[in-house]
């Protein structure tokens, strides 16, 4: 049986995929999945009031603004998600509540409530899928020029989750492979400006490394997921002090 899917974007509402300096020398191919609060026109608010949108629960505050500096500095390939994470979150595999949820943090989230099989795939196939074939096609495409590639994934995290302070302000996440996590970790006890752990405020076991799995350690690629606290990237003093100092750690842990 062949499912009627339901149109998910608009000519208006245009690509989902944003990709910058895509010819970029640096092996670094930053990815920031969580880029944006927008949604599809189709959705209008997703039944939320405006403080929810505007929240980290539909985005990753600051995410893009560090990226895009980093990106900058390191001649580094961008990708990022045009859309809200609340419509589908492309760091979660289909299967996953997470991907499409009806819950994030203290809000319901009304516009997700009992998506039927066909909503489910329909956002799948406008949102997700185009997303990771476009990196997968990047990768391929470097790789047919010689051209080494190191994932890292760019994200931002709550000071307080479910009414929890959190004291580490940078993390640096890993899954099997921590290579690179490792090195960033030796650079940044060298000089901690930050408070800086491993796998924290999140880790593998929270299934945030999705996009690590399918794109580095599926083909051996070292990789890494930054989480910055949202407020120390609040403006652009902020994001400029961080993104220079991830964009020195990087490239120290990368010449080492």
């Amino acid at each position: 049986m062949v499912l009627a899917r339901p149109k998910i974007l608009s000519e208006a509402d245009g690509d989902c995929v944003g990709i910058e300096r895509i010819h970029g020398r640096s092996p670094v191919l930053l990815i920031c999945e969580h880029a944006s609060n927008a949604l599809p026109a189709l959705y209008g608010d997703l039944g939320l009031p405006s403080e929810a949108l505007s929240s980290h629960i539909a985005w990753d505050p600051g995410a893009l603004a560090v990226a895009r500096s980093i990106s900058e500095a390191l001649d580094a390939t961008l990708v990022y998600q045009r859309f809200s994470r609340l419509i589908y979150d492309c760091n979660r595999p289909p299967s996953s509540p997470g991907a499409m949820p009806e819950t994030s943090e203290i809000y319901a989230v009304p516009g997700n409530k009992d998506l039927s099989p066909e909503e489910r795939l329909a956002r799948t196939d406008a949102l997700y899928v185009p997303f990771h074939d476009a990196i997968r096609g990047l990768i391929r495409d470097r790789r047919a020029r010689g051209q080494d590639s190191v994932i890292v994934t760019m994200h931002s995290f709550t000071p307080v989750y479910h009414g929890r302070e959190r004291a580490v302000e940078l993390g640096i996440l890993h899954d099997e492979d921590s290579r690179l996590a490792d090195r960033m970790l030796e650079v940044a006890a060298e000089a901690p400006l930050y408070r800086t752990e491993r796998n924290q405020p999140y880790g593998p076991e929270d299934g945030v490394t999705h996009t690590l799995i399918l794109h580095g350690l599926s083909n051996g690629l070292r990789n890494v997921m930054i989480e910055v606290r949202n407020d120390l990237i609040a403006d652009d003093i902020g994001q400029g002090v961080m993104a220079d100092y991830l964009k020195g750690l990087l490239q120290q842990s990368l010449d080492a």
